[in-house]
């Protein structure tokens, strides 16, 4: 193992442990009598639950643990073992990264979700992943609302040696995005991130500034934007549904990005939200540092969920 990818796995590690410890008391709780009967598994139900794993993964959970050990007497570990199995296997298939089209000069991602999920934050962490990867990467600031987006979307380029496209607060968002995309198309770019505004009070606002960007950027290419990522703030928990349900409206969303799972005791939403919407998680994020968001890998975070030590 890599020393980088040691470095990040001791991150999730930490990053998930509010969420691990609620859990692994719930289930050390649970687990007093040591014989997985009915009363055992009601309790282990209601610990997922409340680490928001949410009603239907939960029962789904309990109900493959009461197939294969019910009745027998179990160990706290191996059925922490056994659920760590059961949710890398429901978050395997949405572990998908992120990866360019090479075929496109550049990939254009749409970036969106409600203001204070970490959009603009992603997006420069993002760049900082792909730049790494020998990509080159444009930035638009298209939150043009909000002067603080736009001047940490600057920072964030300053950073990453991306170029940002920005104008002053209140420009026209989806002149800005035709913009950066003729630029990105000039220097034949890679990718393209743009930030959008994300005032969900205004719903019919946003929504009807969001089909302006995308209709703009298709008169430069037809195929725009390639992805669509919705960046969710796990804070928020079983509330990010409402807000998946709510963009994916919006907006065509291709993938999610999980941020903050470190500021929360309720990271097994995400578990949730694969169960539910089956959308592919690009990365998450479990902290502020420039390295703190990486792609999803499933069993690192099914067993850290669970307070397990990560396989090598």
């Amino acid at each position: 193992m890599s020393e980088r990818q040691s470095g990040w796995l001791a991150r999730l590690r930490a990053g998930l442990s509010r969420t691990s410890s609620q859990l692994t008391g719930g289930i050390a709780a649970a687990l007093t009598r040591r014989r997985l009967d009915q009363a055992t598994l009601d309790a282990l139900e209601e610990a997922l639950i409340a680490a928001d794993l949410g009603v239907v993964t939960a029962s789904r959970l309990v109900e493959t643990l009461a197939r294969d050990k019910f009745d027998k007497e179990v160990t706290d570990e191996e059925v922490r073992e056994a659920l760590a199995d059961d949710i890398a296997e429901i978050l395997a298939p949405v572990a998908v990264p992120l990866v360019p089209d090479a075929a496109r000069k550049p990939h254009v991602a749409l970036v969106i979700g409600v203001n204070g999920s970490g959009k603009t934050t992603t997006i420069g962490k993002l760049a900082r992943l792909h730049r790494d990867e020998g990509r080159s990467v444009v930035l638009a600031a298209g939150d043009t609302f909000r002067a603080a987006a736009i001047d940490q979307l600057r920072i964030w380029g300053e950073r990453t040696g991306c170029p940002v496209v920005a104008r002053e607060t209140g420009a026209d968002a989806a002149g800005l995005v035709f913009d950066a995309l003729e630029k990105a198309r000039r220097e034949a770019a890679d990718l393209l991130l743009i930030d959008t505004a994300g005032r969900l009070q205004n719903r019919e606002d946003l929504m009807g500034e969001l089909r302006k960007i995308i209709r703009v950027m298709r008169k430069l290419d037809a195929d725009a934007p390639h992805s669509c990522l919705l960046v969710l703030d796990a804070t928020v928990g079983q509330n990010a549904h409402s807000q998946v349900e709510i963009f994916r409206d919006m907006a065509s969303v291709t993938g999610l990005v999980v941020t903050k799972l470190d500021g929360t005791a309720r990271g097994g939403v995400l578990v949730a939200l694969a169960e539910k919407f089956a959308l592919p998680v690009h990365a998450i994020g479990v902290g502020e540092g420039e390295d703190d968001l990486r792609p999803f890998d499933a069993r690192a975070f099914a067993r850290n969920l669970m307070g397990l030590a990560a396989e090598s």
